[in-house]
Parts: C-alpha cells; sequence; structure tokens
C-alpha cells in the first residue's frame, strides 16, 4: 500500500506531462511528417518558441492593435464572444502580471460563520460613504470547487487577514489543495492573535 501512496502522484505527474508534451506536439508534427521530419518533440519545441515569439509581438505596439482588432472582431460574434470573455477573464485572473491580474492580493475572511474561515483573494477596493463616515470595503473573490467558480463578497478592509503569500502561492493553494500556507505558519498565527485581540 505504501508503493502505490508513492507511485501514485509520480504516475499521475508523468501521465499529464506526457500527454501536454504530445498534445502541444500534435500542432506542428504534421508539418515536419510531410517535410519527412520525424524527431519526437520537435513540434513540441517549435510550439513553445511559437507561443514565445507571439509574445513578444503582442507586446510590441503593432502587434497590440492587430490584437485589439482581432478582439474587437470576435467580440462581435455571438456564442463566440461568450467563449472568449470568459477564457480571458481566467486568463486574466492568473496572469503573473500584476499590472493585468485581477487578483490583487491573498486574503482570508471569516465565513461563512463566526469562527470559520475562508480563502480568498481581494479584486478591488472601494470606498463606502455613509453618514457615520467613509468605510473601505475590499472586493474579496472566494473560490468554490474551481478557480474560476467562486463568490464575491465586500468585506471591511480592516475585517481582512492578510496572510504572507505571493497570489502565484496563494492560486496554488486553491488549485493544487497544498497547503503552501505551512510555510507561513509563524506569521499567519502572529496576524491571527492580533486580529482576535
Amino acid at each position: 500500500m505504501t508503493g502505490c501512496v508513492v507511485l501514485f502522484p509520480v504516475a499521475v505527474t508523468f501521465f499529464i506531462t506526457w500527454w501536454f508534451i504530445q498534445f502541444v506536439d500534435g500542432f506542428f508534427s504534421p508539418l515536419y511528417a510531410k517535410i519527412g521530419i520525424d524527431i519526437f518533440g520537435l513540434g513540441f519545441l517549435t510550439s513553445m518558441v511559437f507561443i514565445f515569439l507571439v509574445g513578444i509581438f503582442v507586446s510590441s505596439w503593432v502587434g497590440s492593435t492587430i490584437f485589439w482588432v482581432g478582439e474587437w472582431f470576435i467580440k462581435k460574434m455571438p456564442f463566440v464572444r461568450h467563449i472568449y470573455s470568459a477564457s480571458k477573464q481566467v486568463s486574466t485572473a492568473i496572469s503573473p502580471d500584476q499590472n493585468t491580474t485581477a487578483f490583487k492580493e491573498v486574503a482570508i475572511i471569516r465565513h461563512p460563520r463566526i469562527g470559520e474561515y475562508a480563502f480568498g483573494f481581494i479584486t478591488s477596493t472601494v470606498v463606502l460613504q455613509t453618514d457615520k463616515g467613509d468605510e473601505e470595503l475590499c472586493s474579496v473573490y472566494v473560490p468554490t470547487n474551481h478557480l474560476y467558480i467562486g463568490d464575491i463578497f465586500l468585506v471591511n478592509s480592516e475585517e481582512i487577514i492578510r496572510p504572507n503569500l505571493s497570489i502565484r502561492e496563494g492560486i496554488g493553494t486553491v488549485v493544487d489543495a497544498y497547503p503552501l500556507l505551512l510555510c507561513h505558519v509563524a506569521t499567519f498565527l502572529e496576524i491571527i492573535v492580533v486580529f482576535l485581540i
């Protein structure tokens, strides 16, 4: 049984990696096959280089303009625009670029009941003007069973616990269900103590 526990994650990792390489390799391999070149992984390498060059091109003024025009056409298409918009929101949310990512900061809020907490991401901050003065509220996205499905809560900024985690670590905690918080247990406990006091 111990062997299964050890080998299972290795087998899953190997299978997913192998599937991904074959999937990406399939984009350019048929082109190489037509000219008589049959080298495993060459299509995968070509795909990676192609993606890299597309990223550089879109970063330029000409590329961004062409991309904007193409995006405008896609958003005018019925049905297709909904698929594109949903995909764009997911990619923007998990983007490593801090200037474009929808997630600004990792947060822990009291939810759904007192004594229970939920892991989420701060997406924006608003100021609510009331008779008692201004109140700063944070829009916190709390994922449910998937990263792209969740609930939005408006929480007072003073009631939010901010663990010492980057956006990448926060996403990894949600997606992988891996206890990355253990790396920051000391900091987290200090925050909890201060918060409860």
